[in-house]
This record gives structure tokens, C-alpha cells and sequence, in this order.
């Protein structure tokens, strides 16, 4: 042990001295390899600091070995710095076929730039949404339908990338679904995770579309293991079902010149084919059939007769309502009680002589 000590020390401190020092210095090329080589040192973490690191240290052996080729003259020199540039370049070949691998197409990238990215959703939380559409663009050919009302069933859920499909029901339009919305939305908050059912509308192409859809087992189990995603599903689901009911909204105000509630149940039905189709002429002749006709001459010489001391005041006058036809759509629930009092708004009735919802809806 002793033995071995003293070799060591006879290295370290009794090794060979320098007899004479160079006067000129190294040149250029050595130089600079080092500070290439220091830059290289001084990267950071991530993959994009591996970039930098890398490519500085690659770029910093490669002058060394040019500098132990036309300097140094030294075969070790060359070799060692030979391989260690090998292996900088190789690592960086590595990282480029990571990021090309983990690169989103192009629809993708534009739909997490347009609806994600205002949202501070991080990248890698966005790559597993898309990882669960199984990263596929389906589409959909001029007047194709994607939903058939009461066949369809209701095991996915889709967002439209571009193009437009027309919404309707009993062939009677309701409204039209933009790019960067949800095309069953509705359909989706209707069930639970465990009930079937089938789509209450068609959904038909107006232009060439795209869209991609999740298959509903698989998002279900993706938003029961991630909570962050279920928030941010349920929130960018809640808003388009809202703006699905405001635009049903403006197509009421524009068939009846009244904003109404969207809070009404069965909204949507209201939109529904009703009976009285010919339009103000059909309602110009209900209002004169609920005038009473008078005989002639009653009309021209009405009876005056003495008021008398202490009466009554007299009732107002009661309007009867028409009974309604039977519809397709509506029946007998609420949206036929809707409808029948939109008709008596040029009436004495408004919607604000009901004290609650509840005495509005009987």
C-alpha cells in the first residue's frame, strides 16, 4: 500500500518539468474552439437548451480537430476530438427526430392556436386531447348527413374544423353550426356516461367540411382520470350549447318579433312546423272569428239603459282561446302553451302579467 503511494506522489510531484515553454501561442483555430466550447457549457435545460448545448460543444471539437490537424499535428488529438463531435452531432440528429415525431398536423396546430392557446392550456395537456381523436381529420361531402334524427346513436362527440352543417328537425331548419364548434354538444350533456340514446335532429353538410370527433368511451375515461381536461371540456361545452340557444334566440326574435328566455324548456320545438302555415292572413282571420257579430240594427242604435246605484264594476273582458291543432312536433306540453300565448300578444295578455314561471308554464 505504502508502495503504491509513493508512485502516486512520484507522478504528481516528481513528474517530468517542462525545460522550455513555447514563445509563440497556439493559433487561431485553437482559440476559438474554446470559446465554442465554453459557450456549449453554459446551456440550459429543456430540449431547446440541448439544442444550444450541443451545438456549440459540436461546433467547438470540430475546431479542435482542425487545430490538431494543422497545428498540433497530434493523431490523439484529432481522434478524441473526432469522436467526441460524432457524438454531439448524433444527439442532435436524435432531438430533431423527437420534435418531427412530436410535431401536431397542420388542422391541429391551427385548432389549439385558435380555441386552446386563448385558454393557457398547456401543449402537453392539448396533446392528449388530440392523442384521444387518435390525431384523424374525418370529413364530410356536400348535403352528407352526419346525424339522421331518431337513428343516429349518440356515441361521440365532434368539432367542426371547417366548412358548415345545417341543423334541422321534421325538415324544418333551426340554425347552422360554424367552424370551431361542437356539433352534438347538446347530445353530449343529455346522457350520462351509461345511457344510450339517439340524436333528436339532423345534422346535413352545407359545404365540404372537416371535423374530428372523440368516440365517447374514450373521452369519458380521459375526463374521469384528468380533472383539468373535465373542467375544460365542461366549459367550452357550456358555451356553445349557449350560443346554440341564443342564435335559437334570434331566429325566434325574427319570427316574432319578441325576445323570449332561453332559459324555456323545449326551446328549440318552438322552431317546429305549426299548423297555422299561410302566414298574417291565417291570423288576421282567427282575430275576426273571435269577434262577435252583431245584428245590423243593434249596431246602429244601441239600447241605453240607466246605469244602476250600486253595482258591480264589471268584469274585463275574457279572451277564449282557440284550440290549436294538432302538431307533429308540439302536442300537449309546455311548448304548445308557449306557442298558444305568443299568438295572444297583440292581445291584453303579456308575458309579464304572470307573477312566476310556474304560473307561466301551467
Amino acid at each position: 500500500m505504502s508502495a503504491n503511494s509513493s508512485t502516486m506522489s512520484q507522478l504528481i510531484w516528481q513528474g517530468p518539468v517542462c525545460v522550455g515553454w513555447k514563445r509563440d501561442l497556439e493559433g487561431a483555430v485553437y482559440h476559438l474552439a474554446n470559446c465554442f466550447l465554453l459557450l456549449g457549457f453554459m446551456g440550459g435545460s429543456g430540449v431547446y437548451g440541448c439544442f444550444y448545448l450541443f451545438g456549440f460543444l459540436g461546433t467547438g471539437y470540430v475546431c479542435c480537430v482542425m487545430w490538431g490537424w494543422l497545428d498540433a499535428c497530434g493523431l490523439d488529438l484529432i481522434l478524441w476530438s473526432f469522436l467526441l463531435a460524432t457524438a454531439c452531432l448524433l444527439q442532435l440528429a436524435y432531438l430533431i427526430h423527437r420534435l418531427r415525431r412530436r410535431a401536431l398536423p397542420e388542422e391541429f396546430d391551427v385548432l389549439y392556436k385558435t380555441l386552446y392557446l386563448p385558454l393557457q392550456v398547456p401543449l402537453q395537456v392539448y396533446k392528449e386531447i388530440v392523442h384521444c381523436c387518435e390525431e384523424q381529420v374525418l370529413t364530410l361531402a356536400t348535403e352528407q348527413t352526419y346525424a339522421v334524427e331518431g337513428e343516429t346513436p349518440i356515441n361521440r362527440l365532434s368539432l367542426l374544423l371547417s366548412g358548415r352543417v345545417r341543423v334541422s328537425q321534421d325538415g324544418q331548419f333551426l340554425h347552422y353550426i360554424f367552424p370551431y364548434q361542437f356539433m352534438d354538444s347538446p347530445e353530449w350533456e343529455s346522457l350520462q356516461p351509461s345511457e344510450e340514446g339517439v340524436f333528436q335532429v339532423t345534422l346535413t353538410a352545407e359545404t365540404p367540411c372537416s371535423y374530428i370527433s372523440w368516440p365517447r368511451k374514450s373521452l369519458h375515461l380521459l375526463l374521469t382520470k384528468e380533472r383539468y381536461i373535465s373542467q375544460l371540456f365542461s366549459a367550452l361545452l357550456g358555451y356553445d350549447i349557449s350560443e346554440k340557444l341564443y342564435a335559437l334566440n334570434d331566429k325566434l326574435f325574427a319570427k316574432f318579433g319578441l325576445r323570449f328566455d332561453i332559459r324555456l324548456p323545449s326551446l328549440y320545438h318552438v322552431l317546429g312546423p305549426s299548423a297555422s302555415d299561410t302566414g298574417p292572413e291565417s291570423e288576421k282571420d282567427d282575430e275576426e272569428a273571435r269577434e262577435p257579430t252583431l245584428p245590423t240594427s243593434a249596431q246602429q242604435t244601441p239600447p241605453c239603459s240607466p246605469l244602476p246605484t250600486a253595482t258591480s264594476p264589471p268584469a274585463p273582458p275574457s279572451w277564449a282561446r282557440l284550440s290549436r291543432p294538432d302538431s307533429g312536433i308540439l302536442g300537449e306540453d309546455s311548448t304548445s302553451l308557449v306557442l298558444e300565448d305568443f299568438e295572444e300578444v297583440s292581445g291584453s295578455e303579456s308575458f309579464m302579467d304572470y307573477r312566476s314561471d310556474g304560473e307561466y308554464m301551467r
